[in-house]
């Protein structure tokens, strides 16, 4: 069984028809728009949203996803996306995401590969201390 050790933001989300594929399960590129959504909802509350991105000109990038996939998640089932930056070393960090089922058994895992992206330069940056906070790794 995956689980987060320690605080791990949670995000309480309901599968419904339009994540569906053909097999009437969630599609594994919907996955990742699920994930994405409880990744903005955590930086959102950690004071990072999308105003202060437009503000700053910096945000968050993707770099690299590994995904495992355990069990089906099915229409109208209730899961709990868990998020938790693991590290974060120089420019780059790494994220962990579950969905869990109700009956606490893992759906999909995936580990991030991310950044802190100035989108004027176009560059990686090092973390600011308000990212860190937003990312859960700073009080």
């Amino acid at each position: 069984m995956t689980r987060l050790p320690g605080a791990a933001h949670e995000y309480p989300f309901q599968i419904l028809e339009r994540h569906l594929d053909g097999f009437g399960h969630v599609n594994n590129a919907t996955y990742l728009e699920i994930f994405e959504e409880a990744r903005w909802d955590l930086i959102t509350r950690g004071g990072f949203g999308l105003e202060q991105v437009r503000e700053r000109m910096i945000g968050p990038v993707v770099l690299a996803v590994d995904m495992r996939f355990h069990r089906e998640a099915v229409n109208r089932e209730r899961v709990v996306i868990k998020t938790r930056c693991l590290e974060y070393r120089g420019k780059v960090g790494r994220l962990e995401q579950v969905m869990e089922r109700a009956d606490g058994l893992p759906s999909c895992t995936a580990v991030f590969t991310f950044g802190l992206f100035d989108l004027r330069a176009r560059r990686l940056l090092r973390p600011t201390p308000e990212w860190l906070k937003a990312v859960g790794l700073a009080p």
